[in-house]
This record gives C-alpha cells, structure tokens and sequence, in this order.
C-alpha cells in the first residue's frame, strides 16, 4: 500500500513526537511541525532514514556533537541541525 505525502507527513509527525526521549521528542516534534509541510517527496524521504536511526546516534548528530556519516549529510539534517527549538506558550 502507498501513502500519500500528507498521509506520509501524519505518520513522520507522531515519530517525531514519540522518540523515546523528551529532548528528542520536543526537538524532533517541534521541528517536524514547523517543516513537514514544506517537504518534498525527496525531503519527506531522507527524513524517514534519519527517524529510522538510533536515538543517541541522531541526537549527536542533530546537536553537533558529532558528524553524521555521508549518506545522512543531506538538506534535511542541516535543517535539523540549525532548527532552534523554542518552548511553546502554556
């Protein structure tokens, strides 16, 4: 079964909500709200990969404190590495 790219965008917003880790989820959440929409297919595409990897090697990675490997270097994960979270009014 094919989704759509907005059933794709609902899918990839609840795995960023729902990493394991609240620093992960309130990055990865946050930044998936404000740019999902924007997402090409492409985009839509290398954001899967990166959910599909290990939580400790993406917060390295979307922190700085380490490099992602080559096939993860994308626009997206530069995205994520200069998106700046900002806490939500209660």
């Amino acid at each position: 079964m094919s989704l759509t790219d907005d059933e794709r965008r609902k899918r990839l917003l609840f795995r960023s909500w729902h990493r394991g880790t609240k620093e992960a989820d309130l990055l990865l959440g946050s930044f998936a709200e404000a740019s999902l929409s924007s997402f090409s297919p492409a985009d839509l595409a290398c954001y899967e990969e990166l959910l599909e990897q290990n939580d400790a090697d993406l917060w390295d990675w979307m922190t700085g404190q380490a490099e992602p490997p080559a096939e993860f270097d994308t626009p997206v994960m530069r995205s994520l590495r200069a998106f700046r979270y900002t806490a939500r009014s209660a």
